[in-house]
């Protein structure tokens, strides 16, 4: 997997999130994006090193959420 493949993937994992408007979690976006585990969690280390994405442990058994940041951008 290359940086090209890992960024086009955070930009899908990006759209289906801001789409969605609500919080997503793990399993949700496994299956929504169709990417395999190593896929999903490289995208996600993309998109929490750029600061869009804020990720969240729901409960005792680690189910992960995650939250678009929309703090403020300027364009």
């Amino acid at each position: 997997m290359d940086k090209y493949t890992i960024g086009n993937n955070a930009g899908i994992l990006w759209n289906l999130m801001n789409r969605a408007g609500s919080p997503q979690n793990f399993e949700d976006l496994r299956e929504k994006t169709h990417l395999s585990d190593a896929e999903l969690y490289a995208a996600i280390g993309w998109l929490a090193r750029e600061n869009k994405i804020e990720i969240e442990v729901e409960d005792e058994r680690h189910t992960f959420i995650f939250y678009l940041n929309m703090g403020c951008y300027y364009y």
